[in-house]
C-alpha cells in the first residue's frame, strides 16, 4: 500500500512538473514582439527608435489594445517609488498621489512606496482597487543630507530589503510631477529612462553633461545619446538597482576627488554605458514652465517648478 501511494505521488509530482514546462515553453512562445505592438511610423516628426533599437514611446506610437492583452494574462505587480520630505510633501504629496491612483497602471496591481519624515506629512488618500500604500520615515539624523543621494540610497536599501521580491517592474518618480492622464503598460521594460523635456529640443553638443575628466559622471565633448530627466526611471528592480549601485559608487570616487557632481549627471553617464531598453518621450514629463511643441501633442505627466506653488 505503501509503495503504490509513494508511486502515485510521483505520478503527480512528473504530471504537475510537466505542467510547469509546458507553461513555460507556451508563455516563451507567446513572448510579445516590438512589432506586434509598436508603430513607429505613424510618428514621423520625432525620433522613435534609437541606434541600439530601444523604442522611444510617443502618443500614437504604441497599440493599447496589444499590450492590454498580452500584459492582463501576466499576473503582473508594479510598484511607484516617491520620496517626499521637508515642504516637498506639504507642497506635492497629496496631488501626486491622487492622480497616480487615477493615471498610473490602472488595472494593474500597484504597490505605492512612500517615504516621508514625518508620518504627520501623510496626506489622507486611500488607495484604490488593487492598490496598496507602503509609507517609510527617515530617521530625524540623516534630514539634512544631500536629497538625490538619500532618496537613492534608501530606495536602493528598500529594494535589497522587500521590494525586488514584491513586484515586477519598479518606477521612482519626483514628487513635484502630476498625471494627466493614463500612464501604463506601454512604458514597461528591463531599463526605462525618461528624456528630458527641454534638452530634448538642443543639440547633442550642449547637453549639460559632466565635462570634467576627474568625475565619475564625465562624458567627453562628442559623445552621447540624449539627456535623461532623472524624475522619471524604472524597470526590473534589479536594474534600478543597477543604477542606483553605480551612482553611489560614482559619489564616492568624486568626494575621493574633491568634486560634487549632480545625481543627474551620473544618472546620463550610467545610461551612456548602459543603454536603457526603452525611452519615453517628453509626454512622460513635461515642463509647465514651457509651451508645449507641436511634436508633444499629449501631455501625460506634468512637471511643477519646485520654486513654485501649486496653481
Amino acid at each position: 500500500m505503501n509503495f503504490q501511494r509513494k508511486k502515485m505521488l510521483l505520478m503527480i509530482s512528473c504530471v504537475l512538473s510537466l505542467m510547469v514546462v509546458e507553461r513555460y515553453s507556451r508563455n516563451q512562445g507567446e513572448e510579445l514582439q516590438l512589432s506586434d505592438w509598436f508603430r513607429p511610423r505613424r510618428r514621423p516628426d520625432v525620433i522613435t527608435t534609437t541606434d541600439w533599437l530601444a523604442p522611444v514611446i510617443w502618443e500614437g506610437t504604441f497599440n493599447r489594445r496589444v499590450l492590454g492583452k498580452h500584459y492582463r494574462n501576466r499576473n503582473l505587480t508594479m510598484g511607484l517609488a516617491v520620496f517626499a520630505i521637508g515642504r516637498i510633501a506639504d507642497q506635492y504629496l497629496e496631488r501626486f498621489l491622487e492622480s497616480a491612483k487615477k493615471h498610473f497602471m490602472t488595472g494593474y496591481r500597484v504597490v505605492f512606496y512612500i517615504t516621508v519624515d514625518d508620518l504627520d506629512k501623510m496626506p489622507d488618500v486611500d488607495p484604490g482597487p488593487l492598490q496598496t500604500f507602503q509609507v517609510f520615515t527617515l530617521r530625524e539624523e540623516i534630514w539634512w543630507q544631500d536629497f538625490n543621494l538619500l532618496r537613492m540610497r534608501n530606495l536602493g536599501e528598500h529594494i535589497v530589503q522587500h521590494i525586488q521580491g514584491e513586484v515586477d517592474f519598479l518606477f521612482s518618480m519626483a514628487t513635484n510631477q502630476i498625471f494627466q492622464s493614463d500612464v501604463g503598460v506601454e512604458t514597461l521594460g528591463a531599463s526605462v529612462a525618461q528624456l528630458h523635456a527641454w534638452w530634448y529640443f538642443k543639440s547633442t553638443k550642449d547637453f549639460p553633461y559632466e565635462r570634467r575628466r576627474r568625475s565619475a559622471a564625465y562624458i567627453p565633448y562628442g559623445k552621447g545619446d540624449f539627456y535623461y530627466d532623472s524624475a522619471f526611471v524604472g524597470g526590473t528592480p534589479q536594474q534600478v538597482l543597477n543604477l542606483i549601485e553605480e551612482y553611489l559608487k560614482g559619489v564616492l570616487q568624486d568626494k575621493q576627488n574633491g568634486l560634487n557632481s549632480s545625481y543627474e549627471n551620473h544618472l546620463n553617464k550610467y545610461f551612456f554605458l548602459n543603454k536603457p531598453t526603452k525611452l519615453l518621450s517628453p509626454e512622460y514629463n513635461w515642463d509647465v514652465t514651457f509651451y508645449p511643441p507641436p511634436q508633444v501633442q499629449f501631455v501625460k505627466v506634468a512637471q511643477h517648478p519646485k520654486r513654485r506653488p501649486w496653481p
